[in-house]
């Protein structure tokens, strides 16, 4: 039986070496923004499949708000 504190040394190990295996939004807020923008419109398709109207109108609001704000800040940065 392995020791819950040897697992999150070499997990720790893991990340400071730069593993691929990072939480998402580790590389900083464009990149979070991203991934939930992603996530939220993939479960937007999940809700409107199975009929849950709120959590697709929810989902869809979220979805346009990180894409927004993905917007805005990439303009930001041209000018």
């Amino acid at each position: 039986m392995t020791k819950p504190g040897k697992k999150r040394a070499r997990a720790a190990s893991d990340a400071a070496a730069g593993s691929r295996h990072e939480e998402p939004g580790e590389g900083g807020v464009e990149e979070a923004v991203a991934f939930i923008a992603e996530q939220a419109g993939a479960l937007r398709k999940l809700a409107e499949r199975h009929n849950l109207d709120v959590l697709h109108y929810l989902l869809g609001m979220t979805k346009l708000e990180a894409d927004e704000h993905l917007r805005l800040r990439s303009k930001r940065k041209l000018s």
